[in-house]
């Protein structure tokens, strides 16, 4: 009865353990093709003209990835290979900025800052450090000649 408990408990503890190895392991290749960044991401945001829901409800923190005209969005506590959202240079528009506020500076990475967009008319907030966003509007503004870029 003890080595059946024993043998049990040694495979738990292997299973814990590959789970936490493939979780190490989807990180690297993600970032294996450079341009990474920290960010949150909450879908379905309240509007400009609505009050920022402050309640720190909808944030899912993930890590972003450029790729061409392209971020694409990774769930962190996920083992899923491929991108949670896609986000198209051409359809993202920024229409504000603004710091965390109330159950949000619980919610998110300590210095970050929310940036208010619009893709494809569906309302979202990234959360992002101050260097990644520097990075990222300088990436919007780096359209192709010809695409419209709408930073506020």
């Amino acid at each position: 009865m003890i080595l059946v408990l024993l043998v049990c408990g040694l495979a738990l503890i292997a299973l814990v353990l590959l789970g936490l190895f493939v979780f190490g392991l989807r990180r690297r290749l993600i970032q294996r093709s450079g341009g990474t960044f920290d960010c949150s991401l909450r879908w379905h945001a309240p509007g400009p003209d609505e009050a920022p829901d402050t309640s720190g409800k909808g944030w899912g923190y993930g890590v972003a990835r450029y790729n061409g005209d392209r971020i694409e969005w990774f769930r962190v506590f996920s083992y899923a290979p491929r991108p949670r959202r896609v986000l198209e240079r051409a359809s993202i528009e920024v229409v504000d900025r603004r710091a965390p506020d109330g159950e949000e500076e619980l919610a998110l990475l300590s210095d970050a800052v929310v940036l208010g967009c619009l893709h494809r008319g569906v309302r979202l907030e990234l959360a992002m450090s101050e260097d990644a966003l520097t990075g990222f509007l300088a990436w919007l503004e780096a359209a192709p000649p010809g695409q419209r870029v709408n930073v506020a």
